[in-house]
């Protein structure tokens, strides 16, 4: 080595050769790692429940696939989500298969499709018969520029839980309740002041405008949407505007009859309900098993019914939430996974133990007909629980899988928030008065959202 080099880097301070020594040693074992062959199928998932679950299906599978056996780790949602895009990105290794939650799946649709990092099984799907058979709304979160990219797990159709104790002692008849004008018309009675202090105690609905998980599932219920087929933000269509300006007067003004709870499977929220002080909740799926298993004290005290539409003959149901199981493109053994995934995401045994314990209906419609989701259930007063949620699964509607998704979804209920407020001050209630700062308002979220799309060139459409 010349002289000038020594001294060049002589010149190097210490800290900094820690830094390059570091550097290039993870960079060789990562290399290292990549090249090494797996002696088992890692398997990522973030529910406990979960967990315990799929544990009796995996040692099955593992009893049976000595040369193939599957090791399960539970990581929470952010963690999962971190690790899953940094190997993504760093085309490092990441678990074989994955459980994926929706808020983090669309992070992955973020390139061109050939730099997805899970596998495409969409021509899979095809060629094995197997996409007939899946509930077809409940495809599009993990579907992406018209290629399938995950198995869902779930469907997470949406009911209106009321306390049919309260509803049918002041001698109200649901049946009458067709729409949401239908809904707080005859439920209006039920409004009170329990205490005498003057002021409203019990509301109608458990709901906030600060919740973009409600703000969503009632703009995509009314047929509003967050962007279009082709994934382009539609923030301020003539549909969001008019679901907006509708949803004020169930926050504010005189006609006010929700009442801002807590996170709809908080403690706060389901004492609320068990108090009597909401007579209806928006319920998802998985809502109504967090329930029977966290309030006992509401067992016979309420049922289900589908949501009031928006318009007459319009949806009943909506959607909240959402998972599925993908293969990564970085797995050496891609065609194991995939036999692996279908023995746990088509299988009866899945579906029966998912619904029974959490209420979750399976979007494999070759499992409705097991007879499990016909069972009266006396937690909710004898109804056959599975059995509604199903009748429903075809109607909820499709979701966008954009990975700015979650950006559209706060900006939605921020504009919210902020008609609500204008709404407030101003003392302006009539839906049709409030158009114009409705659209001023979702024209702002779509510049917004615009601007940064138009930073992806693969998504933009720009060249």
């Amino acid at each position: 080595m010349s002289s000038g080099w020594r001294r060049t880097l002589g010149l190097i301070p210490p800290g900094v050769w820690v830094i390059l020594i570091l550097a290039a040693t993870s960079t060789l074992m990562l290399a290292f790692r990549a090249g090494t062959p797996r002696d088992k199928i890692q398997y990522w998932i973030f529910a406990k429940q979960h967990q315990v679950l799929y544990r009796a299906m995996i040692e099955r599978w593992n009893r049976d696939h000595p040369g193939h056996r599957v090791e399960m780790s539970l990581l929470n949602v952010p963690v999962l989500g971190q690790r899953m895009m940094s190997g993504f990105l760093s085309r490092t290794p990441v678990a074989d298969v994955m459980e994926v939650e929706r808020q983090i799946a669309g992070t992955a649709f973020t390139g061109p499709l050939e730099d997805v990092g899970f596998v495409d099984i969409t021509d899979r799907l095809k060629q094995e018969g197997l996409l007939e058979g899946i509930n077809t709304p409940s495809l599009s979160p993990w579907t992406s520029r018209g290629r399938i990219f995950g198995i869902p797990h779930d469907v997470h159709p949406v009911m209106l839980m009321y306390r049919s104790d309260i509803v049918e002692a002041a001698g109200i008849d649901v049946n009458q309740i067709k729409t949401w004008d239908d809904f707080f018309r005859v439920m209006r009675p039920l409004m009170k002041d329990l205490d005498g202090d003057g002021r409203t105690d019990r509301y109608l609905l458990n709901a906030a405008p600060s919740d973009p998980n409600v703000a969503e599932m009632l703009l995509l219920q009314s047929g509003g949407a967050l962007f279009d087929e082709q994934e382009r933000p539609t923030m301020n269509s003539a549909a969001n505007v008019r679901t907006l300006t509708r949803l004020v007067p169930w926050f504010a003004g005189p006609t006010r009859s929700c009442r801002f709870g807590q996170a709809e499977n908080s403690a706060s929220a389901q004492q609320i309900i068990l108090d009597g002080l909401v007579v209806a909740v928006l319920t998802p799926d998985w809502l109504a098993g967090t329930l029977k298993q966290q309030v006992p004290g509401l067992a016979g005290k309420i049922k289900l019914m589908p949501l009031p539409a928006f318009d007459p003959g319009g949806r009943r149901t909506s959607v909240w939430g959402g998972t599925m199981l993908s293969i990564s493109k970085a797995s050496p053994t891609p065609d194991v996974d995939w036999e692996f995934a279908k023995a746990i995401y088509l299988s009866r045994e899945m579906a029966e133990g998912l619904y029974r314990a959490t209420y979750i209906i399976s979007p494999i419609k070759a499992n409705w007909t097991n007879p499990i989701y016909d069972e009266a259930d006396p937690y909710f007063s004898g109804q056959p629980v599975g059995r509604m949620y199903i009748n429903l699964a075809p109607e909820v509607p499709p979701r966008p899988s954009s990975p700015y998704s979650k950006q559209a979804i706060e900006k939605l209920a921020t504009s919210l928030i902020a008609l609500v407020d204008y709404a407030e001050r101003n003392r302006v209630y009539d839906p049709a008065a409030l158009e114009p700062e409705a659209r001023r308002l979702l024209d702002i979220s779509q510049a917004q959202i615009s601007r940064v799309i138009d930073r992806n060139v693969f998504l933009s459409g720009k060249k």
